[in-house]
């Protein structure tokens, strides 16, 4: 008997057939079926012989799972934000982290488009008007905005932000960028984080959750927004306080809001909401999607195979790939 026998690897989520054939060749697997993940309590369970662990933004890595976990030697996120890994718990216990720095990066942008897209022409708002058999024919409703002429500002511009900027590009926008970490991006020109609030009709997010980005469009934010502008988030949900935006969008000082995130997703941290926020729910100048940002079935399924790899790397003894080190990893 060899020792990929004895190895252990629990996987947060469901994989593709030939991932999970993939790891079986590793070692013995544990995949929650879902949909629902693990609660803490099993998902500390279930790592407490592992020697491995592939983890999605529904599991949260922190220092009392990796006290449960003496055996665990990496972990690999199936994911490009590793804010729901603790990072520093991680290295003080000598477990290897790997991300996923590029694959989401396409997907994520287009639909970072087809949100703002969908929420400036109110698409989910004309659906509804025609499946609830409310339309006779053209008539003078449901005028919007364009995104050609307009002044689009991105807040962050890592991979993400970057590949927005190179979409948008034939749509005739006027594109400006605010991100301490970057000189230049994709031709945008380059501003503060209030500029581009003051002078843009769309705002879209991109940059990564950390302690200085968490709420980094709150209420006082909002307020420098110009009036009527639209604000794309497909980043993290806790980057906007969600209930001074559901409140901006009630008394009209926000246009629109698009999101593909929900601060009740971060899962580092304590105190996130159980549910998205019922003011945005209720708000029809909302364009909201369930995290579809990678949900392309053959990106998936790279995502899932990269992280495969990155925990054979490491069970065989060999460092994991700079790039997939979240050191590595700047802005989104």
């Amino acid at each position: 008997m060899g020792p990929e026998a004895s190895r252990r690897i629990a996987v947060g989520m469901p994989i593709h057939a030939e991932v999970a054939a993939r790891l079986a060749a590793l070692g013995e697997i544990d995949v929650n079926p879902g949909p629902e993940p693990w609660s803490p309590e099993e998902l500390r369970d279930r790592c407490a012989g592992a020697d491995a662990l592939m983890a999605f933004m529904t599991e949260r890595v922190d220092a009392a799972l990796l006290d449960a976990a003496p055996r665990l030697r990496v972990v690999a996120g199936a994911l490009k934000g590793p804010d729901n890994i603790d990072l520093a718990a991680c290295a003080a216990r000598g477990v290897a982290v790997t991300v996923e720095p590029d694959l989401l990066t396409a997907p994520t942008a287009e639909l970072t488009v087809g949100l703002a897209i969908a929420a400036l022409r109110h698409l989910t708002a004309g659906d509804r008007l025609v499946r609830g058999g409310g339309f006779r024919g053209w008539r003078a409703a449901l005028y919007g905005g364009t995104l050609d002429g307009a002044t689009v500002g991105l807040v962050g511009c890592g991979a993400v932000g970057r590949a927005v900027l190179r979409r948008l590009a034939g749509f005739g926008c006027r594109l400006l960028f605010a991100d301490p970490h970057v000189d230049g991006c994709e031709g945008a020109a380059r501003c503060g984080r209030d500029e581009i609030l003051e002078r843009s009709d769309v705002v879209i997010l991109a940059a990564p959750l950390r302690p200085d980005t968490l709420h980094v469009v709150d209420a006082d934010a909002l307020a420098r927004l110009r009036p009527g502008a639209l604000l794309v988030n497909p980043a993290r949900g806790s980057l906007v306080d969600e209930a001074a935006v559901a409140a901006a969008l009630q008394d009209g000082r926000l246009g629109g809001y698009a999101a593909d995130v929900f601060e009740m997703e971060d899962r580092s941290r304590p105190d996130a909401p159980l549910g998205v926020h019922p003011g945005l729910l209720n708000a029809p100048n909302t364009v909201l999607t369930p995290h579809l940002g990678s949900a392309v079935a053959r990106v998936r399924a790279a995502i899932e195979m990269s992280a495969a790899e990155s925990i054979a790397a490491v069970l065989s003894g060999a460092a994991p790939p700079p790039a997939k080190r979240p050191a590595s990893v700047g802005s989104l």
